[in-house]
Formats: structure tokens, C-alpha cells, sequence
């Protein structure tokens, strides 16, 4: 320990006592990410319980210099919550209070540490639910400081679209109320919208209003099978311009159903695939909404393989899809994985799409693709084994020409999963002379660089340092 870290460290302790550990378990619980091949252990996490714990927290980084990150549930893919090495991670697992709900202004106040599927299990005798769904169970603090999305943005929209109104603790130790319960306002700047997709790198997110949304009456699901991967994604363009408003419309490639088949004992038809979902006021909108993408899929050689009307019909035919995720990682023990997550116009969509198969050809990689592709959101799921130098370096290469593809189309390098420090190297591209503002907007609220520093708008060429610290690449 050196003499600094003690300094801070009792400081710390002083305020907070038992809420802070330096136990191996929980640094080494808070040094790793799901998707970034890093390891980077703080010197101590914090387990706040209340918005005075983050400020206490906030009060030691400033007085001593030291930097934050603030911790969700870790489940961020490109390095937003890895703390700096030996520094404080600030985990707001414990504000998971839940307000009274609104039925009438359809609004909760939450804390950040509140997850996801708990949420919804809350909501739902309401006859309301939450409807942003990144997949991950993560918790919503986390989910606004990424503007995360998922398979209900092409209906519902993502986070921005979805919080009413955040508190947010700044480090000069000021707290923040931004947005309101109001469904419209014309009053200052729009700061809240700043703060959600800023990794915690201006503020920390103590409390968030969010809006919610009637469950919908009546519900339909529709699998689609497609003689190729154009195919289908032509057809989920054309159910659009048809005028589908879908609360769902997933895609997955042959590829990927070949191990969802395996990991979990099912038998659909290994072909590039469209899972939907429509809702109406009644049958007769929902079986029109059928209708329709049944038309879609016909004007592009797609057939119907599986139709769901009732709640547990649906789960199943969903099944698949929800368990893409694992059955991908399973089906190459083993290997690391690193996923690509990129958005483009409709419009552009085909193109990028044989793009990245045309990419995966040249390099002699295997990669499933999966997609939000309703709104244009396209996931690789790259994997080797963590040694293969050779491998990760075509697997860098691939993405790298995605993500520059996807900017040029006037797309984005990040659909969902956030800067953090891998997409950082592609924010002059896509933001020009406006990153430069963004990085003066930064050093506004945070002008010794000690919240989440690197991240977002850090420099992509170096890593964030403090002292003779140093991160670990597996």
C-alpha cells in the first residue's frame, strides 16, 4: 500500500466503515468486464447504500485526487465500468429502492442499482412494464450511463427515450435534478440526455424516473425462415415500409440456430431466421400485423415456421432467440469472445450485412450474426482462443472495418454497448470537430479527470493510468 492509497483509504473508511472492502473477492469481482480482455483490480470498492454514500465517496476522490468508476452489474462489453487500477470502484448495487408507481402518469422513480427482470416482476400486477431489454439482467443505473437498447428499441426506443428524470451526483459535490415527470417541456438545456450514454464520466446516476408502458392487450409471435441471409434482411426492410411496427424483429443466421439446436435439444430449421412479435388493441390487429410480415417474408422466398398466440406458445417459440447468447459461448469451449455492435440506416443495412460476411471470408473466421435488425443494430460474435495472437489480430481487423463502414453510411460505431475504450478510436470520424466539445463538456464538470477517466472521450492511444499501477492483458 503506499503511502497515498492509506491516506485515501482511511479517509474512506472513516466515512463509510464497513462499505468499504479491500477483500481479494471483491476486487477481484470488480476487475473484469464481460466483454474486454482485461483485468483491472481498484485499490478498494465501495458498496454504497445511499445517495450520501456516493457523495462521501465523491468527497475522498476529490479531496485526495483519487479516480472513481462507477459499478453497475459488470455486465458492460467494452470496458466502461473497469475501474482504474488501484483506485475506487463505486458499486451502486445497493440503491435498489423502487418507488410507488403512477399508474396514471405511467412513471417509477428507481434507484441505479435496481435490475432489469426484478423491474418488471414489480410492474407487471400493474398491468405496466419497463420496456428497454439490452438482454443482459443489467441493472438500470448502468443500462442509462450506456443508453442502452435491445430487442424493443424498434417500437419503445432506448434509455434516452425512456427516463423521465435522473439525479445525478457531481464531483464538486453538487447533486443534480434533471427532467421531470412531464410527457413534454421547453425548459434549458437538455441536460439529462447528456448524462445517460456518458459511462459515468461526468456524474454518478443516483436515482432515475423512469417511463413505463401498459402491457400490450393482445400479443402474436411469428418465426420466419429464409433460403439466405439477404433474403431475410430485405424482408425485415420491406415489413417496415409495409407499415409493421413490430414490438420486436430479430434476426439470426443459420449459424447461430445450428447451436442454439445443439446447446439446447431443439430442431428448427438451421436457416437464416426472423423471430417477430406484433401487438394490437384486439385479434384482428394482431393477425394483421401477421399478415403482413407474411407477405414480407413471401416477397423474399421466407416461409413460416412456427406461429405463437398465447403467452406460453410464445416463450417457446422465443426460446431460441433468448438463448443465443449462451448457446454461442458453449459452442466453442474455450475460446474468448468479443462481440460487434454497429448500426446503420435501413437503407444500408443489406450492404453492411455482406459486408461483414464478405470480411469473415477474407479473414477465414467464423463469426454468427445476430441483429436488432428492426433498427439496423448488427452483432458478430467473434471468438478464438484467447492465445491465438494471429486470430484476435484478423478478429481486430474485421471489426475495425465494420465499424468504419458503419460510420461511413452515417451510421455508428456503438448501436448499444457503449464507447467505453474500444470504440473510442472511431469518435472523430463519426462526431468530427463535435468531439472536441465533448471532451470541453467533460473537463466542465470533471476538470481533474478523476470520473472514469479514458473512457468515452479519452485518448484512444493511450490506457488510463494512476501512479505505477499497470492493467493485465489475458
Amino acid at each position: 500500500m503506499t503511502e497515498g492509497r492509506g491516506n485515501w483509504l482511511t479517509a474512506l473508511r472513516e466515512r463509510l466503515g464497513g462499505r468499504v472492502s479491500v477483500q481479494p473477492g471483491d476486487l477481484k469481482a470488480h476487475a473484469r468486464d464481460e466483454g474486454t480482455p482485461y483485468t483491472w483490480t481498484p485499490g478498494a470498492v465501495v458498496f454504497a447504500q445511499s445517495e450520501a454514500d456516493v457523495r462521501a465517496t465523491l468527497a475522498v476522490a476529490r479531496e485526495y485526487g483519487v479516480p472513481v468508476t462507477p459499478w453497475g452489474a459488470g455486465t458492460s462489453l467494452e470496458g466502461a465500468a473497469l475501474p482504474v487500477p488501484g483506485a475506487i470502484s463505486l458499486d451502486l448495487g445497493g440503491l435498489d429502492t423502487v418507488g410507488a408507481v403512477d399508474p396514471l402518469g405511467f412513471t417509477v422513480t428507481v434507484g441505479p442499482g435496481v435490475r432489469r427482470v426484478a423491474l418488471n416482476r414489480r410492474l407487471r400486477p400493474h398491468g405496466l412494464f419497463f420496456p428497454v431489454d439490452p438482454g443482459a439482467d443489467a441493472s438500470l443505473g448502468g443500462m442509462a450511463a450506456t443508453n442502452a437498447s435491445g430487442t424493443t428499441t424498434v417500437r419503445y426506443g432506448g434509455m434516452r427515450e425512456n427516463v423521465a428524470a435522473l439525479r445525478v451526483a457531481l464531483l464538486d459535490g453538487r447533486v443534480l435534478s434533471l427532467g421531470s415527470a412531464a410527457r413534454k417541456s421547453s425548459s434549458g438545456y437538455a441536460l439529462k440526455h447528456l448524462f445517460i450514454g456518458s459511462e459515468g464520466t461526468l456524474g454518478v446516476i443516483t436515482a432515475l424516473t423512469l417511463r413505463l408502458h401498459p402491457l400490450p392487450p393482445v400479443t402474436a409471435s411469428v418465426q420466419l425462415v429464409f433460403p439466405d441471409v439477404a433474403s431475410a434482411v430485405q424482408a425485415s426492410v420491406t415489413a417496415r415500409g409495409l407499415g409493421v411496427t413490430p414490438e420486436r424483429l430479430e434476426f439470426v443466421d443459420a449459424q447461430t440456430v445450428r447451436a442454439v439446436n445443439r446447446h439446447r435439444d431443439r430442431h428448427d430449421p438451421e436457416a437464416p431466421t426472423l423471430w417477430a412479435e406484433v401487438a394490437g388493441r384486439d385479434r384482428t390487429d394482431v393477425e394483421a400485423g401477421l399478415a403482413l410480415l407474411r407477405e414480407a417474408a413471401q416477397l423474399h422466398g421466407g416461409q413460416v415456421v412456427g406461429e405463437a398466440r398465447t403467452p406460453e406458445a410464445q416463450g417457446a417459440l422465443w426460446a431460441a432467440r433468448h438463448g443465443v447468447y449462451d448457446a454461442l459461448r458453449a459452442a466453442w469451449p474455450g475460446h474468448t469472445t468479443r462481440i460487434g455492435d454497429v448500426c446503420v440506416p435501413l437503407p444500408a443495412l443489406a450492404e453492411t450485412v455482406a459486408l461483414a460476411l464478405r470480411l469473415l471470408e477474407e479473414q477465414g473466421l467464423s463469426a454468427p450474426l445476430v441483429g436488432h435488425i428492426g433498427d439496423g443494430n448488427l452483432h458478430l460474435l467473434m471468438h478464438a482462443p484467447p492465445d491465438d495472437a494471429a486470430a484476435w489480430a484478423r478478429i481486430d481487423h474485421v471489426l475495425h472495418d465494420l465499424a468504419t463502414h458503419a460510420v461511413a453510411v452515417g451510421g455508428t460505431c456503438t448501436g448499444e454497448h457503449g464507447v467505453g475504450l474500444r470504440k473510442r478510436p472511431y469518435l472523430r470520424a463519426e462526431h468530427g470537430a463535435a468531439l472536441d466539445v465533448m471532451r470541453d463538456v467533460k473537463t466542465l464538470f470533471d476538470p481533474r479527470g478523476l470520473l472514469n477517466p479514458g473512457k468515452v472521450v479519452g485518448d484512444p492511444e493511450t490506457l488510463p493510468s494512476w501512479r505505477n499501477d499497470v492493467s493485465t492483458r489475458l
